[in-house]
């Protein structure tokens, strides 16, 4: 169960030079939450993550771990602890003695330690590798090493920086389940810092997307997908089709748009004549037919249609020359490339985004 915030961050900057890395951040992290940190490389992401764990100072605000400002501790004083992608094991250790080493160096009797580290294996299911070394593993399993060296000091919170970054695609669907598994049964918070969107659909209680060193949008991985909040979020998380247009009339709630190429309906409360919108589409609720559909007229031409695997993606191309997404199960009867179609949607399943609002810093929504 998530309880009372354990990490703050309020007001934070960060610069490196001249160059404003991240922007007055204001973030709460709840106790026992997966938290992941979302955006493209380069986005400050990891810059946020290296400043809770102590590794990079704020250059202005504060942050609080467990109600204390930590800005004058030391990274071992935070009661946090961080994995990397690099897994940075010693290699000439053993696995035992790997994740042995904090309480090794905090003096822990042996025999506790021996309690505390077999443990932990048992806890990554690694019963049995204690002897091994580091060279003689798969990269999932020096990942779990890795893992268990972190929680073995019963860290508060734990900071994951893209730890499944360097593993194939299949080990690291199976990372996520067994990470997700190991942080609702020990109830540590976890912060995740990934670019995969799927990876931080799939794992996460809350996800916080960074652009820019902003703070664009956190919510559960639902809402952010059905509903984001800027063009940035839309355009980031999944996959959209945007379209920019002008609203023509609304009659209870449901408003005609005039769109370059067509006009199209939109179930949106609080718009009136000749405001801009911007309407994001997902592809899985596009439609078309060979007609127009009341209320819609979106023509275009079939430009591909592909089969990628669980599904048929047709890309559809309107007279502007913009390409449209459909994914389907199975293709649409009697259709093919070439064709000319109609496009339309129910217009409950589109999303108006706020007053053409490209992105910027929000106000963090509990």
């Amino acid at each position: 169960m998530m309880g009372d915030a354990i990490v703050t961050l309020l007001d934070v900057d960060k610069f490196f030079g001249a160059n404003h890395v991240i922007k007055k951040l204001n973030l709460t992290v709840q106790q026992g939450e997966f938290l992941t940190l979302l955006g493209p490389s380069g986005c400050g992401k990891t810059t946020i993550l290296r400043m809770i764990a102590g590794f990079e100072d704020a250059s202005a605000g504060s942050i609080e771990v467990q109600g204390e400002r930590v800005e004058d501790k030391e990274a071992f004083e935070r009661d946090v602890n961080t994995v990397f992608q690099s897994y940075a094991l010693f290699p000439h250790m053993t696995v035992f003695d790997n994740i042995a080493y904090g309480l090794t160096v905090k003096r822990v009797p042996k025999q506790e330690i021996k309690e505390r580290v077999k443990e932990m294996l048992a806890l990554v299911q690694l019963e049995g590798f204690e002897g091994r070394r580091p060279d003689m593993m798969s990269g999932g399993q020096k990942q779990r090493v890795a893992i268990a060296r972190a929680l073995i000091n019963n860290p508060k919170v734990l900071l994951l920086d893209e730890p499944l970054g360097a593993l194939d695609l299949k080990l690291r669907k199976q990372m996520q389940l067994e990470l997700k598994r190991l942080q609702k049964k020990l109830n540590i918070t976890f912060i995740y810092v990934t670019h995969d969107q799927e990876e931080a659909m799939t794992m996460s209680d809350r996800i916080a997307v960074i652009n820019n060193g902003i703070l664009e949008q956190i919510d559960t991985p639902k809402e952010i997908y059905k509903h984001p909040k800027t063009r940035f979020v839309a355009d980031f998380i999944g996959e959209s089709n945007i379209l920019e247009g002008q609203v023509l009339d609304c009659q209870d709630g449901l408003c005609r748009i005039q769109l370059e190429t067509g006009m199209v309906l939109l179930q949106s409360p609080n718009r009136k004549p000749a405001d801009p919108v911007m309407i994001c589409v997902r592809p899985e609720v596009m439609k078309y037919e060979r007609s127009p559909v009341d209320g819609f007229s979106l023509p275009g031409t079939i430009k591909d249609i592909i089969f990628v695997g669980a599904q048929y993606r047709t890309l559809i191309v309107l007279e502007n020359g913009m390409e449209i997404k459909v994914n389907r199960v199975k293709p649409e009867k009697d259709l093919k490339e070439g064709d000319s179609v109609y496009l339309y949607w129910e217009p409950e399943d589109a999303l108006g985004i706020g007053d053409l609002k490209q992105g910027g810093s929000v106000n963090e929504q509990q």
